[in-house]
């Protein structure tokens, strides 16, 4: 396989386990005698932290001489880790989001192989979930989270008192967003200060217009960010941008919001904007109290130029950097059906483990953005995720950087194109 070639088959493997969950039970985790410690650095910080110490709670209910010691370093994440890997310190275990720096780090061998897992993991996340954490050959990542990052929020009473419904389309969803600036309510929140949440936006626009040849060649620099593609996508993207009065805070709020305050901003009462563009674990990071359905609902991702449902996906792989009897177990309790269940039923989840029951899922809309993963007629996984780290998923520079910049200047769509290509081809040559 070439360089993260699961952008198609792997997804229609995790797509069929998805299918496969809804109604399938799974059997207990067996106590085991095993102690020691555990650290682990991860991606995930409050609501999402709390949820994983659900998890880790669970676990020490199975292996109760063990402690885990998990510290969350947020989009920090391959930075961290990458500077405890060169000072020879590097935690037991970590949880990451891009594919990208999984697969770098087992190259340089710094991870360990988790073989010991494969057999739970063949069984309980299917084919898909040994492709996604393989490299060359090996098995070194437990592809633990999955994300619909195709989805809107909004903010019902909002788009009532503006009298409109959720749009199908991309002329639709600009017609609405001016709508309910008329009607007084700002239609976006933007967490411009975690740059991810705008190569969230840009993907999604692209994987619709340029289509799923073209994403494949961009995510492996086959083609340039000066492609027309790529400049035609920011276009699309900067109709979103330009008008400031239609964001939140405008673009210096946009820019200081992180992703939990543009969730706030649309679950609050009375709303401070409509709509927050991004994925199925919106609701886990809300910090406001907001009832689903009629508070809150989701639609998918509108269509562009006819574009089929479509679907960019996101997830996160644990790893481990040391092997120890205490490091295996909590790998093996990871790939349970108990551990992911934990999670899904405190919201802002989705499993790939294809043995968590429907019934885990907290509420409809969790539901509904799975089903819409496996209905999708496209689907690739997220780019920037794809990306060598330091392009596609490092703070302050590469892609999360440069689309801060064109959050600020819009209408600099050659310019950003051009800034793009030129980190991109130096990371790739690095």
């Amino acid at each position: 396989m070439k360089r993260f070639r699961f952008h198609a088959l792997a997804l229609a493997v995790l797509a069929g386990a998805l299918v496969a969950a809804f109604g399938v039970g799974g059997a207990g985790a067996s106590r085991q005698a095993v102690s020691g410690k555990i650290s682990m650095i991860g991606i995930w910080t409050g609501p999402e932290q709390k949820s994983f110490q659900a998890v880790i709670d669970g676990f020490n209910k199975a292996f109760p001489d063990v402690t885990v010691s998990y510290t969350s370093a947020g989009n920090n994440t391959p930075t961290v880790l990458a500077t405890a890997i060169q000072g020879g310190h590097p935690p037991d275990v970590a949880a990451i989001g891009q594919p990208a720096l999984v697969r770098q780090f087992a190259q340089r061998g710094a991870l360990k192989p988790i073989t010991f897992a494969r057999a739970a993991i063949s069984r309980n996340y299917g084919p898909g979930g040994v492709t996604l954490g393989t490299v060359n050959g090996k098995l070194y990542g437990l592809f633990f989270k999955a994300a619909n990052k195709s989805t809107v929020w909004y903010n019902v009473s909002a788009f009532k008192n503006a009298g409109v419904k959720p749009p199908k389309t991309w002329p639709e969803l600009l017609n609405v967003a001016k709508t309910l600036l008329a009607s007084g309510v700002p239609a976006f929140a933007i967490g411009g200060a975690e740059g991810w949440t705008l190569t969230d936006l840009f993907e999604n626009i692209y994987l619709r217009t340029a289509g799923p040849a073209k994403y494949d060649q961009l995510a492996d620099h086959k083609i340039k960010w000066t492609d027309p593609s790529v400049k035609n996508a920011l276009k699309l993207m900067s109709q979103i941008f330009s008008d400031t009065r239609n964001i939140a805070g405008g673009t210096s709020g946009a820019l200081q919001a992180g992703f939990p305050d543009s969730v706030n901003d649309v679950f609050s009462t009375p709303p401070k904007a409509a709509m927050v563009i991004e994925g199925d674990f919106v609701p886990g990071v809300a910090t406001v109290k907001a009832k689903p359905i009629t508070g809150y609902n989701q639609f998918p991702f509108p269509s562009i130029d006819g574009s089929p449902p479509t679907v960019v996906l996101g997830g996160d792989t644990v790893v481990m950097f040391n092997s120890s009897p205490a490091a295996q177990a909590f790998i093996r309790y990871l790939s349970s059906p108990e551990a992911s269940t934990i999670w899904a039923k405190r919201g802002g989840f989705t499993s790939p483990n294809k043995k968590v029951p429907l019934s885990a899922y907290s509420d409809a809309l969790t539901k509904a953005s799975a089903l819409a993963l496996v209905r999708a007629k496209v689907s690739r996984f997220d780019l920037s995720d794809l990306e060598p780290a330091a392009f596609g998923a490092t703070t302050g520079q590469g892609e999360w950087k440069i689309f801060q910049d064109f959050l600020k200047d819009p209408s600099n769509v050659d310019g950003t194109a051009s800034a793009l290509e030129s980190a991109a081809a130096k990371a790739f040559k690095s």
